[in-house]
């Protein structure tokens, strides 16, 4: 059996947590809307045809925050397609995606939609073929209460008060060649500094996000940032950054799961490269970082090319997500968790079908896929402050990094009932690793809820017949000596575990 050791004191702690980490993310892209959330006809659906079933399991995992409506489909995207009476509302290709959007779910049926899922919405808007006029008239169409055109617009189209939209990504991924309306760092500097300042006159209470590089293997990253943030800094919030990683051929599970080590340096270089301009611009005001798109996305990469094209909804972009997949996935998790005093929104991508922790059949269940249980646990009991935390693990070296540690992990404290919370990951396949809790607190703890996601085969996966095939676990441990805690993680598997006072 591996030993590894935790050291958690409460009184140092990297961060205040905010709950917008947790947030996800819905695209019209495959079937994220269309027999997503959205399905009239569907056994379940409400009267304004959302899916009732689908609507509990977002509700069960607490998403604070969901952006909408991409992703590369709001490149081509005019906002004013999706609004008003649905029966004169236009059928568009998208070119993102090369599909046929009906526009039956817009800005108001989606901010109905969050609603009922106890949700805020981020909207982004369209820098790939709009303008700055664009931007400003669809915040006062969500934002603005009434007496000018676009408010008066929304409350003709039977939404009386304003949505109250508070945060706002000023396009997606605009460094992508593959984007609509694709730009230079100039040229997206600075339309995305003339966008911010009239949105902020609109409604000077909203918050903006900036894009970061589409990923750090561009090849204009990290000067992306630095020239978009020298243009930008003054009037945004955020910068965005995205990442997906697959499972190269060339890849053992080993190096597959040490993946998010490239994450933590992502995020600490973009944060370094927004203090630079901080430093440069002698700002008082710190951007932070809305992690707005990650996950795990590889397994659908075949069927995608299948998929003929201009369909109504195709099935693109559905992961069989398994027990490996939720490792990583719990690694991303903890990463961003210990990024905590600068990342301050993240969004999953996606919530529903699209690379997605929930899966719907057309006509019939919804059921969560392994990358759920990881998520929901983070979200619903990661309160309060996340800890500075030591972590003394066994190491191993793999194809792509030398000395990672088998044990990682982050701990949340919640100053309110003194509770805290710890997520960890025992990447080793052969061994459990019993790990060692130091505590430097004078609470004293009773007891400790485990909960465990694993599997003894790492390719098991949640599937449409057998939608139970991989759940977590859970016990409860009584406790003899909070000063030493000692508890045994399995071997390849993701553990949360609860100190209650």
């Amino acid at each position: 059996m591996l030993k590894a050791r935790m050291t958690l004191d409460c009184e140092y702690r990297t961060g205040s947590l905010d709950r917008r980490v947790f947030g996800s993310f819905i695209e019209h892209l495959g079937r994220a809307v269309y027999t997503g959330i959205y399905e009239p006809g569907h056994p379940s659906a409400d009267e304004e045809g959302f899916r009732k079933d689908v609507v509990e399991l977002v509700k069960d995992l607490n998403v604070p925050i969901i952006r909408y409506p991409g992703g590369n489909f709001v490149s081509g995207y005019n906002w004013e397609d999706g609004v008003g009476p649905k029966e004169k509302r236009p059928k568009k290709l998208d070119l993102a995606w090369r599909s046929i959007e009906p526009n039956e779910v817009g800005i108001n049926e989606f901010a109905s939609w969050s609603r009922k899922v106890n949700s805020e919405v981020m909207m982004a808007i369209n820098l790939g073929t709009r303008d700055v006029d664009a931007a400003r008239n669809i915040v006062e169409y969500c934002n603005y209460p009434g007496g000018s055109y676009y408010s008066d617009l929304r409350k003709l189209h039977g939404v009386k008060e304003p949505h109250n939209i508070k945060v706002w990504c000023l396009g997606n991924e605009m460094d992508g060649p593959w984007q609509i309306g694709h730009k230079t760092a100039v040229e997206y500097g600075r339309i995305a500094a003339e966008s911010a300042k009239v949105m902020k006159w609109v409604d000077p209470d909203i918050e903006l996000v900036v894009c970061g590089s589409s990923n750090p293997w561009m090849p204009t990253y990290p000067e992306w940032e630095y020239t978009v943030l020298d243009l930008t800094y003054e009037y945004i919030d955020y910068i965005s950054m995205h990442i997906y990683y697959h499972k190269r051929p060339e890849d053992d599970t080993l190096t597959f799961v040490a993946r998010a080590i490239d994450m933590d340096n992502f995020i600490k270089t973009v944060a370094s490269i927004c203090d630079v301009i901080k430093a440069k611009k002698r700002s008082k005001k710190t951007v932070n970082i809305s992690f707005d798109e990650w996950n795990v996305w590889y397994h659908s990469s075949g069927r995608d090319r299948e998929v003929k094209p201009w369909q109504f909804a195709p099935p693109l972009c559905e992961e069989d997500y398994t027990v490996e997949d939720a490792i990583l996935f719990g690694s991303m998790l903890i990463t961003l968790l210990k990024n905590a005093d600068r990342v301050k929104i993240a969004c999953l991508a996606q919530l529903v079908n699209v690379i997605a922790p929930i899966t719907t059949e057309k006509g019939g269940i919804a059921f969560k896929r392994t990358i759920y249980y990881p998520f929901m646990h983070a979200s619903n009991l990661a309160k309060g402050d996340v800890l500075t935390t030591l972590i003394d693990s066994p190491k191993y070296d793999c194809k792509l990094y030398t000395d990672v540690p088998y044990v990682e992990g982050v701990a949340v404290y919640n100053d309110e009932n003194k509770e805290i919370v710890v997520f960890a990951i025992n990447k080793s396949l052969e061994e459990s690793s019993l790990l060692e809790l130091n505590i430097v607190n004078d609470t004293e703890y009773r007891s400790i809820e485990h909960m465990i996601l694993r599997d003894d085969d790492i390719y098991a996966s949640n599937t449409l017949s057998n939608p139970d095939r991989v759940k977590p676990v859970s016990r409860m441990i009584g406790i003899n000596d909070y000063k030493k805690i000692e508890i045994e993680l399995p071997k390849f598997s993701w553990n949360v575990l609860r100190l209650i006072p």
